[in-house]
């Protein structure tokens, strides 16, 4: 009796397997019929699609169940526009795997950059938030100029932010300025 119901489980999985499979077959197609049928006297309009070949594209062989009498089939087909379609699951998945490996790896990286970033950047006492006038006036004195050229990527981005966070303090001092004319 045991191994009835040995069987009859391995049975139950083959055939939800065997389901699984025809659910994702059928939702994974790559070519299709697709009708698109306007509303036709008291018949509300509808989009049909079909896994049909490319000749049997049309209305008869699409539109299931037809919603028409069969002396209106004619007319009610005539109004139906069929177009074949085709794609490429297989483009679509490589291209969205792609996507996500950049996207993942761009977190990795910004992770990286946060946990790496303290570590690496030396504290410098000069800079301060500005947030008055008297702060913006005060001079940082200037960086040796060999410093400022460093031999690596590292020295050299720091040196692009140290310059970038000039040019905003100087702007900083140029708006309060204005508005201290202005006022």
């Amino acid at each position: 009796m045991l191994k009835l119901h040995k069987d009859t489980t391995q049975t139950k999985f083959c055939a939800f397997a065997h389901y699984g499979c025809l659910i994702q077959m059928k939702s994974f197609e790559d070519v299709r019929c697709k009708c698109i049928c306007p509303p036709y006297r008291n018949i509300t309009g509808h989009i049909y699609n079909r896994n049909v070949s490319q000749k049997d594209c049309n209305c008869l062989h699409v539109v299931e169940p037809m919603p028409v009498p069969g002396h209106d089939v004619e007319a009610y087909c005539l109004l139906c526009e069929c177009k074949y379609e085709e794609r490429s699951s297989n483009t679509i998945k490589v291209t969205i795997i792609i996507y996500l490996s950049v996207v993942g790896a761009l977190l990795l990286y910004m992770l990286f950059l946060l946990l790496v970033d303290p570590l690496i950047r030396k504290h410098d006492p000069y800079t301060q938030p500005l947030h008055n006038e008297e702060d913006s006036e005060e001079m940082r004195p200037q960086a040796d100029s060999s410093q400022a050229r460093g031999n690596t990527v590292l020295e050299r981005v720091e040196g692009a932010q140290q310059r970038w966070k000039k040019q905003v303090q100087e702007q900083r001092k140029t708006v309060f300025d204005r508005h201290k004319m202005l006022s």
